[in-house]
C-alpha cells in the first residue's frame, strides 16, 4: 500500500497559531499607535517649523521644532498674539485655556472667530 500524500498549496497563506498572533498583535499594535497620534492632533500640541530657537517644551528636528511629552501649543508669531497666548521668540505659546489658532488668511473658516491676525476656536 502506497502512503498517502497531501497536496501542498505553496500560494495559500498557512495561518498557525503562531503566525495568526503575530497578525494580530501587528494589528493592535498599530490601532494604538493610530489612537495615540490621533489624540496628540486633537489636542492641537502639533510640530511648527522652526524660525530661530524653538519655543519652550519643543525640540529641535530637522527643520521643524517638536514638541514633547507636555508642551504647550505654539504657532508662528504673526504681529501680536491672540488671546490666551504669549510671546516667546518667534511664536506664540498657549496657556492652560488656549483655544486652537489658526493664521488668518482671508475670511476665518467655519467655528473659528477673528482674533487680530488669527482666527481662534469657538468654544
Amino acid at each position: 500500500m502506497t502512503p498517502v500524500r497531501h497536496m501542498s498549496y505553496p500560494d495559500r497563506p498557512r495561518y498557525t497559531r503562531h503566525g495568526l498572533g503575530r497578525i494580530l498583535m501587528t494589528l493592535l499594535s498599530a490601532t494604538g499607535l493610530l489612537i495615540f497620534f490621533a489624540a496628540a492632533m486633537a489636542e492641537g500640541v502639533k510640530p511648527v517649523p522652526k524660525r530661530g530657537a524653538c519655543p519652550p517644551g519643543y525640540s529641535t528636528s530637522g527643520a521643524y521644532c517638536v514638541p514633547r511629552e507636555k508642551a504647550k501649543q505654539a504657532i508662528e508669531k504673526q504681529g501680536a498674539c491672540p488671546a490666551g497666548y504669549h510671546t516667546s521668540g518667534n511664536y506664540c505659546v498657549g496657556g492652560d485655556r488656549a483655544r486652537d489658532a489658526v493664521p488668518k488668511i482671508g475670511a476665518c473658516p467655519p467655528g473659528y472667530q477673528t482674533n487680530g491676525s488669527y482666527c481662534l476656536k469657538r468654544r
